[in-house]
């Protein structure tokens, strides 16, 4: 398996191709997951104040061989954290949960637009970034109007959107919107539900052609659409297949049968930014 590429944003953002996912890792099992992902050469990880595994992640880098630096770690602001002072006071304990001095990657996890205190959000993540608490900062879930906003409102784009993205829902409105604008797009459930996946005869079919497994064939169909994928994975062996996707390539013909997928309902749990909430 060789090294993981690196996609850069005009903003000067640089992160690897691949990212673990690690919703569910919790307490010195999850840190020991965690660690076994640097160990098979993750670089990006991806945890939030909601998933309630700062520490372990944090816990994770720490016992590492692998050089702080090297490792980009993100974390989420809940929408309960939206008011300024409790956004700024929460990147504060994001970071003290963690153990480490900084975190490279801070993302306001939902817009929550009915609530309507994203730009106030949004503020304090800039400051949080001027003081050096993170490094980099961007959003989840935010749809063009979300992000247009953001920009019109404080002369900052997000960096990064980590969006819903899989071949059931692939969000080429938003992934053009993001391009355009040199916004990075992360995908979440980068699998969906990947019992369903592997049951897909196309993606069955095309993936015996190929020699790989069907979760390496849409990892490799995300990084072709230009998306960084964050696949969780237990599993050693399945946490060194899912970065090894950087050996072969997808023809156009073997996108578009992947995008043949796209369901007009796709989403896996109804979270429309437009309308959900997230606290």
């Amino acid at each position: 398996m060789g090294d993981v590429p690196v996609l850069s944003s005009p903003h000067g953002l640089s992160l690897p191709a691949v990212g673990l996912g690690t919703y569910k890792l919790r307490g010195a099992a999850g840190a020991e997951v965690i660690g076994a992902g640097l160990r098979a050469g993750y670089r990006l990880l991806d945890s939030a104040a909601n998933y309630d595994n700062e520490g372990a992640v944090g816990r994770a880098v720490r016992h590492s061989a692998v050089p702080r630096e090297e490792v980009v770690v993100t974390s989420k602001l809940p929408g309960r954290h939206h008011r300024y002072d409790d956004a700024l006071a929460a990147v504060e304990e994001s970071v003290y949960r963690s153990g480490l001095e900084y975190l490279d990657l801070y993302l306001v996890h939902w817009p929550n637009p009915r609530t309507d205190r994203y730009v106030e959000a949004w503020r304090a993540l800039i400051e949080a970034r001027e003081r050096g608490l993170v490094r980099a900062i961007g959003v989840c879930n935010f749809l063009p109007e979300h992000l247009d906003r953001l920009t019109a409102e404080t002369g900052v784009t997000p960096s990064v959107n980590q969006i819903e993205l899989h071949p059931y829902f692939p969000q080429n409105e938003q992934r053009a919107y993001d391009a355009d604008h040199g916004i990075l797009t992360q995908s979440w459930s980068p699998l969906a539900r990947a019992r369903d996946l592997l049951d897909e005869p196309v993606l069955g079919g095309m993936a015996k052609e190929l020699g790989v497994t069907v979760p390496r064939l849409v990892l490799r169909w995300h990084h072709q659409l230009g998306a960084i994928p964050l696949p969780k994975a237990t599993a050693p062996e399945r946490q060194a297949a899912n970065l090894d996707v950087f050996g072969f390539e997808l023809s156009d013909e073997e996108m578009a049968r992947i995008a043949s997928l796209a369901r007009p309902e796709g989403r896996l749990a109804d979270q429309d930014p437009a309308h959900y909430e997230e606290f």
